[in-house]
């Protein structure tokens, strides 16, 4: 996807960040789901009410047992759209701001400006994936019925149209700052490493 000059453009540095991302969360997505369904565990407790699972591996036989294999995927969609938003924020805005920086301050090719790009696509990776996990989490903690299905939401739509509804626009926003916590310095520690690594490697740095 590169040009001439080795070079990636915006859009083609999107699109890769959209793909990976989405393809590698679909096929995580049932641990996801268990992780959900275990924090949500520790709520229940403190309201008295009764556990429903000790460990993983209950977690994932209450979910078999509530919906079959299909249920370990339940709120994969919104997991799925969460990845790749997180992936093209983090991917194409580091790609992008360390190309202006160059371009524009004449930055050398250095940890410096590995850092400061590096902040700027944990950023964006927060703004643009803040919205999608808020879905996520909310279809896969919602009860389910006896189909298998979620009882509060029919999909991720109409969680999205109620949470603006009763909550407002800004509800998509909620978490937003442990969430930029928690991948902002993820995408420093990511992007430094992987620089020094290709260097190190006697490559190309990104």
């Amino acid at each position: 996807m590169k040009d001439a000059n080795g070079k990636m453009s915006l859009g083609a540095a999107s699109v890769g960040g959209l793909l990976a991302g989405a393809l590698a969360q679909l096929v995580a997505s049932p641990t996801d789901l268990v992780k959900v369904q275990m924090q949500a565990e520790g709520r229940r407790i403190l309201q008295g009410r009764p556990p429903r699972f000790n460990n993983c591996r209950q977690a994932y036989a209450m979910l078999y047992s509530n919906g079959g294999l299909k249920g370990f995927w339940r709120g994969a969609v919104p997991n799925v759209q969460r990845a790749a938003l997180v992936n093209i924020g983090d991917l194409a805005a580091y790609d992008y701001t360390k190309q202006f920086l160059i371009r524009e301050f004449g930055m050398a090719d250095n940890a410096l400006l590995h850092a400061a790009s590096a902040v700027s696509a944990g950023f964006m990776a927060a703004v643009l994936g803040t919205p999608a996990d808020v879905m996520k989490t909310r279809l896969m903690n919602q009860p389910v019925g006896p189909d298998g299905r979620g009882t509060l939401y029919r999909g991720m739509i109409d969680c999205l149209q109620q949470s603006i509804k009763n909550e407002g626009a800004m509800a998509l926003y909620k978490g937003f700052l442990p969430m930029w916590i928690r991948l902002g310095p993820w995408a420093l520690i990511n992007w430094m490493v992987f620089e020094n690594v290709m260097l190190a490697r006697g490559g190309k740095t990104f």
